[in-house]
């Protein structure tokens, strides 16, 4: 392959860009990648990165991918302990609100206590009236 030239991206046929210290990437166009696709995927395997270009303009990178997680991902950060009162059934009064049920003085987020409501509000004398 050292031998043949590629038909890529511009007018120079051996155009690579250097990415880094390691790799190279070479600009190909459409029509190049369709006929030798194999021999393309053997050079991303080996590290290299291919852009492919329709009618000379960058379209798209072939690239190889990351290394795939073999062990479990982690669930959350921080173990959590949870205390064994956490798993005790709850209180027939703390059930019962829940249903809607009144209980022995408490009052539920239907009612409000009687100092917010609206006939326990002061008046203000409206404003604009010199």
């Amino acid at each position: 392959m050292a031998a043949q030239r590629l038909a890529v991206c511009g007018r120079d046929s051996s155009l690579s860009v250097p990415v880094g210290y390691t790799e190279t990437m070479k600009m190909v166009n459409i029509n190049v990648i369709k006929a030798r696709l194999s021999e393309f995927v053997d050079m991303v395997e080996r590290g290299e990165t291919i852009v492919i270009c329709r009618r000379n303009r960058p379209v798209a990178e072939l690239r190889a991918l990351g290394v795939a997680r073999t062990e479990p991902r982690p669930l959350g950060g921080t173990p959590i302990d949870v205390p064994a009162a956490f798993f005790e059934p709850l209180p027939d009064d703390v059930i019962a609100g829940f249903s809607g049920a009144q209980t022995s003085g408490v009052s539920t987020a239907a009612e409000a206590p009687v100092r917010f409501s609206s006939a326990a509000a002061p008046r203000r004398k409206p404003r604009g009236g010199r």
